[in-house]
């Protein structure tokens, strides 16, 4: 299975966009702080999901997606905290990706699972 062809894949390759073009405009002092943890975790997604679809087993891929979901959820909480910090404004472009993104990755997750167990 390619991952560049998952619709997951692609999604969360937006969200690392956004991400990206969001993180620029913070203060400067947060380049190696905030920034640079938002940008990891952003990037860790897409990367995950690539790592699992080029594995042999199905197993190997559901573990990968699952990281990929621990990153998602480490960027949602970086997003909020960037917004309590007032480095941002509620972003609801970023906020529909990243549910997007979410309902997406347990799609994928519990389509392998389940067709692991046929």
């Amino acid at each position: 299975m390619n991952h560049k062809d998952l619709e997951v894949w692609k999604t969360s390759m937006d969200l690392v966009t956004l991400i990206y073009n969001l993180t620029s405009s913070f203060p400067s002092e947060e380049k190696f702080g905030l920034v640079s943890q938002m940008r990891r975790a952003a990037v860790s997604i897409p990367s995950n999901i690539a790592e699992g679809s080029a594995r042999k087993g199905d197993k190997e891929l559901v573990q990968f997606l699952m990281i990929a979901m621990g990153s998602l959820a480490e960027l949602e909480t970086q997003y909020l905290l960037a917004v309590r910090l007032k480095f941002t404004e509620n972003r609801v472009d970023i906020e529909k990706k990243i549910s997007e993104v979410a309902k997406l990755l347990l799609g994928f997750r519990n389509y392998v699972r389940d067709k692991r167990s046929e």
